[in-house]
């Protein structure tokens, strides 16, 4: 038991030294170096600020394939983590739910790394963003989306939502899949993916991220496949998608129980 508080207690330290230090470096190589509106600044220093937050709570990613070079990213979503996880390979910008921005410290570090929010109660806002899509994968950077639309527990992967792909699709930008899955290594302190990695349905993120931490060790795998491209049809595009994730999905999960802890229904309504 001591021994968790002290894990716990130096994690957090770590992640607390970790955030100071990069806010630190955002004010001088971004703000002060006055590279605010480059987004290729502040998607720089967000994959920097990522490798150093992965290291503080001792989460450890193999991946497999290559990441992409031009085009979007799309994944499937465990919860916050993937962020982290995903943008530590390279600068990325994500599509993120506006609700994250008003998050304690992960919000203003979205925020930082010019993330672009979305209102999924406006479907609006999908066409409002097309514009800045382009000018995210126009700078060189990836960009980084979760077409499920919500957050999971990791047990399945929901169906892509097809309004995220318009902008590619007509484009022609590549397309990238990706597979996100978490395993908890196994030790006196217990703990589960589904609970304490995934962040979805109704958990609140201070709770959560003092589950996290008090993880001993967290391992993630990043599964990228053949970026697709010249689809015009985003629908099509959505659902190739999908079947390239499920089956990354179904070669490198972890050989445990495949069945869900609890139902997926209530995820829909859930985090992203």
């Amino acid at each position: 038991m001591i021994g968790k508080y002290v894990r716990t207690s130096g994690r957090l330290i770590g992640f607390a030294w970790v955030i100071g230090s990069a806010a630190v470096q955002y004010a001088v190589t971004v703000w002060l170096a006055g590279k605010s509106s480059e987004l290729t600044a502040r998607a720089a220093w967000m994959a920097q600020t990522s490798r150093r937050l992965l290291a503080a709570l001792n989460i450890e990613v193999t991946r497999h394939g290559q990441p992409p070079r031009h085009g979007l990213l799309a994944a499937n979503h465990l919860g916050y983590i993937d962020i982290v996880v995903l943008g530590a390979a390279q600068p990325t910008v994500f599509l993120s739910k506006s609700e994250v921005r008003q998050w304690p410290v992960f919000g203003l570090l979205a925020a930082c790394a010019g993330t672009l929010f979305i209102r999924r109660d406006r479907k609006t806002d999908v066409t409002r963003f097309d514009e800045a899509f382009s000018e995210v994968v126009q700078s060189g950077i990836i960009l980084g989306i979760f077409p499920e639309g919500t957050s999971t527990d990791g047990h399945r992967v929901l169906p892509f939502h097809s309004s995220l792909f318009a902008a590619a699709a007509e484009a022609q930008w590549p397309v990238t899949p990706a597979w996100v899955g978490y395993e908890v290594e196994n030790s006196p302190a217990g703990g589960t993916v589904e609970n304490d990695v995934s962040y979805w349905g109704d958990m609140t993120f201070g709770s959560h991220f003092l589950r996290l931490v008090q993880l001993s060790k967290v391992r993630a795998t990043v599964v990228y496949g053949q970026p697709l491209m010249g689809e015009p049809d985003r629908k099509q595009m959505a659902r190739m998608l999908h079947r390239q994730v499920c089956g990354m999905r179904e070669q490198y999960r972890p050989a445990v129980a495949t069945e869900p802890v609890t139902g997926l229904t209530a995820a829909v309504a859930g985090h992203s």
